[in-house]
């Protein structure tokens, strides 16, 4: 069985966060432990201190403190509640009230005020963890608290095996902290902790499934695109996986690489056989990866390959692909189906982007051939001019994804738009105060509130919907994702302000 270390989460003196470990991480030996625990309270601190300028960490072997000078408001601590369930590494968040220990009978005073009101008539348990030296064991507080919250409040019974209501306190030395909420993280690893890679990205679920996964398994991921759109195909992908970064891996600055691929498959189109065309295109894209892996030093790419999803991915054909791979090749979804793929991309935020990106493909063959012989596959592909691959990646781009150069696709704003009447909107100015603050933003005769990203999604229900409202950030990029997904979530009052020219 595997148990849980914690980090420490200070935020005010009456609330914190305890955040535990994902379970592996506890289980490797002291340095290594040691290792991946000093680099999640780094990415915490990078995380947060994009959401407050004030937080300050703190790092230890059990438990890292996080907090924030002065009193924070509720609508801080449900923002870094937010940011904590989205950082690879953390298995649970308990969101706890801190008091002094005393005695079993402050125990119990302590706990009905955090837990009083939700016990009405419902049945609870009381579960102890405790840290440090004491003359009492957990189960003593365990059957002493429970008895006396029997008695004191109005809950109807206590049961062991299956309760309404789980109370859960941890006892460190001489503190107590009662936890009233719980939530899961994103588990896996902390980011910076293992090598780093790139995936290869076309803006599919697929593609963008897998590089999550490699996100969470705590891997520095770039990216490589190969457009074979022009500048519509690029948005669109740079969209998805600015999102992708943004949500789960900004702890992290990564590589954004384009490579124009149209003159490949061009080429492809008219030199080799039609049966051979797809593999043929997947091993120049692998070509191209060892070039842009070298370039960023890296030893491995990741592919959304999924086994026998397309003639080019069944097993034969993969290994004729890798085999002119010169690095490992990662494939994370290969026995996932696309159902569970489709799913998991919605439940990571990114579907919205991917369902609105149209369908680019490099190759259609008229009877691809799923079981490419070596001897006949070379024979096909010798007719192709590598001088075009040089040429495609002579061309290529890199960017850091926190300054790529990019412009929401128009046709998605206009249908935000579209049904909106813009002179009359409220304008949500979306970027962090501290950009508000150095460049206040002048929207004519418009109403202009304040809401930054971090918060939007949580607090946008709260506003008057009666009104309509133009979401505002400087590039464009963020305010259009976010009115993505409140339109999405069933808000149709919302849209994007741009500033006149």
């Amino acid at each position: 069985m595997l148990y849980s270390a914690a980090l420490l989460i200070y935020v005010d003196p009456a609330m914190k966060f305890v955040v535990k470990l994902f379970p592996e991480i506890t289980i490797k030996t002291r340095p290594v432990r040691k290792l991946l625990t000093k680099q999640l309270s780094t990415n915490i601190r990078n995380v947060l201190l994009r959401i407050s300028s004030d937080v300050r960490v703190k790092n230890g072997w059990d438990a890292i403190e996080v907090y924030t000078k002065g009193s924070a408001t509720e609508t801080l601590n449900d923002d870094v509640y937010d940011a904590l369930t989205c950082i690879p590494g953390i298995a649970y968040v308990n969101r706890v009230r801190e008091f002094e220990l005393g005695s079993f009978d402050d125990i119990i005073k302590n706990t009905l005020t955090v837990w009083g009101d939700a016990l009405a008539g419902k049945t609870f348990v009381v579960r102890v963890k405790r840290t440090g030296k004491h003359d009492f064991k957990s189960t003593d507080v365990e059957r002493y608290v429970g008895g006396g919250i029997r008695q004191q409040s109005q809950a109807r019974a206590v049961d062991l095996h299956n309760p309404d209501v789980l109370i859960r306190l941890e006892i460190r030395d001489d503190r107590l902290m009662v936890i009233d909420r719980r939530r899961k993280g994103l588990g896996g690893f902390p980011i910076g902790g293992a090598d780093s890679t790139v995936s290869l990205v076309s803006g599919g679920f697929d593609s963008t499934v897998a590089s999550y996964q490699m996100i969470r398994r705590g891997i520095r991921t770039h990216y490589l695109f190969f457009n074979l759109g022009g500048a519509a195909h690029e948005n669109g992908v740079k969209e998805v996986i600015y999102y992708l970064w943004k949500k789960y891996g900004s702890s992290h600055r990564v590589k954004f690489v384009s490579v124009p691929f149209e003159g490949v498959v061009e080429e492809i189109l008219e030199q080799v056989e039609d049966r051979y065309m797809g593999v043929v295109l997947k091993r120049m894209m692998m070509r191209a990866a060892n070039a842009v892996a070298q370039k960023l030093k890296v030893d491995s790419y990741v592919t959304g390959e999924a086994l026998s999803q397309v003639s080019s991915q069944t097993m034969m054909n993969l290994r004729l692909i890798d085999e002119v791979a010169d690095r490992l090749v990662i494939r994370p979804l290969a026995v996932s189906d696309k159902q569970t793929i489709v799913d998991q991309c919605r439940e990571i935020g990114t579907a919205s982007f991917v369902e609105r990106i149209p369908e680019y493909c490099g190759v259609i063959s008229r009877k691809p051939n799923a079981a490419c012989k070596r001897n006949d596959l070379l024979a096909a592909e010798s007719a192709f001019n590598l001088e075009v691959l040089d040429a495609a990646l002579a061309s290529a781009k890199a960017e850091s994804i926190d300054e790529m150069d990019w412009q929401p696709t128009e046709e998605m704003e206009q249908a935000l738009n579209e049904r909106l009447k813009p002179e009359s909107a409220v304008v949500i100015d979306v970027r962090h105060p501290n950009e508000i603050e150095q460049a206040p933003l002048d929207a004519g005769d418009h109403e202009i509130i304040q809401l930054p990203f971090y918060s939007l999604n949580r607090q946008f229900k709260a506003l008057d919907q009666s009104r309509e409202y133009l979401l505002f950030c400087d590039k464009g990029v963020m305010s259009k994702m976010h009115a993505l997904h409140l339109s999405d979530a069933g808000f149709k009052n919302v849209g994007v302000y741009r500033k006149a020219d």
